[in-house]
């Protein structure tokens, strides 16, 4: 019984230290909220509102103006573009560093409180978007591919519409929007179609059946990519002649190399070269391969191949 008020102290003195500690940390956070009121410009923080408005008027309009004068006039679209991507990434900087400095007071104290804490927590909490701001200033310096270019990334295709500070947009030919964050452009392959001319080359293969006319075929396809309205004709038009094997069919491919106008037009320069092709040999009498079981193969040959 005697012992009982010595272990009453130490309880007692057990449960004080981390209510003393609380309490510091307590008077540790309130005391840092006052540095952060102080440091704050809360009339300057108003004005900042009234600059991002402005900011985002701004690139409405720089939106508008491009989209509108890139309709207009189809061979400046890529340098449009361009300016748009640009002007964004002025206005977007410009913006974040005027309103840091009307809402802040930058001295000693700012920067000390700047310097702990806060600055900790911020930074784990905006990794991701500080890494992908970095990647896309590293992308608009390197140059990978340029707002207009019809690129292929991650199993995607279609054209970019807008490098931004954390992500890059790319409007697939399925008309939908996808946005990729730039990070990811520093470590895997990208395929840019056209690297920021308007005319890019479509790739087309047909096939025959052996024994058909080949100086016959090669001119149906020659002719057919010449005569496409959406064809550039400024660089050239290449048909490339192979004999072609499968597991169970042979016969010869042509493989058109032609350039289209716009990159818009690669969609309906296929099309367009496609139907005059097919119909071609359809009036020629040229089969295909596996038509009516011409250019198939021996089982045999097949396997053993």
């Amino acid at each position: 019984m005697s012992r009982t008020p010595g272990r009453c102290a130490l309880v007692v003195a057990g449960l004080a230290v981390p209510l003393s500690a609380a309490h510091a940390q307590a008077e540790f956070d309130a005391d840092t909220i006052g540095k952060l009121a102080d440091i704050v410009r809360w009339s300057g923080a108003i004005t900042s509102l009234f600059v991002i408005g402005g900011a985002w008027a701004l690139l409405r309009l720089l939106s508008r103006f491009v989209s509108a004068f890139g309709s207009e006039f189809s061979s400046r679209r890529l340098t449009l573009q361009k300016i748009n991507t640009l002007g964004q990434f002025v206005i977007y900087v410009a913006t974040t560093v005027l309103v840091l400095l009307l809402s802040f007071r930058f001295d000693e104290t700012t920067l000390a409180v700047i310097g702990g804490t806060i600055a900790v927590a911020v930074g784990f909490a905006m990794k991701d978007l500080v890494a992908s701001f970095i990647a896309g200033v590293i992308v608009m310096l390197d140059r990978p591919f340029q707002v207009g270019d019809r690129v292929a990334f991650g199993g995607e295709y279609g054209d970019i519409t807008a490098i931004g500070l954390r992500s890059v947009r790319m409007q697939t030919l399925d008309d939908n929007t996808i946005t990729i964050p730039n990070s990811k452009f520093l470590s895997e392959i990208t395929s840019s179609g056209n690297y920021g001319a308007l005319d890019m080359q479509v790739v087309m293969d047909f096939y025959i059946a052996p024994g058909q006319d080949i100086d016959r075929a090669y001119e149906i396809v020659n002719e057919a990519a010449l005569s496409s309205r959406f064809v550039f004709l400024a660089k050239p038009v290449t048909v490339l002649v192979k004999q072609w094997v499968s597991d169970y069919l042979v016969g010869v491919r042509f493989r058109l190399k032609a350039y289209v106008l716009d990159t818009r037009f690669e969609k309906a320069f296929e099309s367009d070269v496609n139907l005059r092709v097919l119909r071609a040999f359809e009036a020629e009498g040229i089969e295909v391969p596996g038509a009516s079981g011409t250019g198939l193969a021996a089982p045999e040959r097949a396997g053993r191949e």
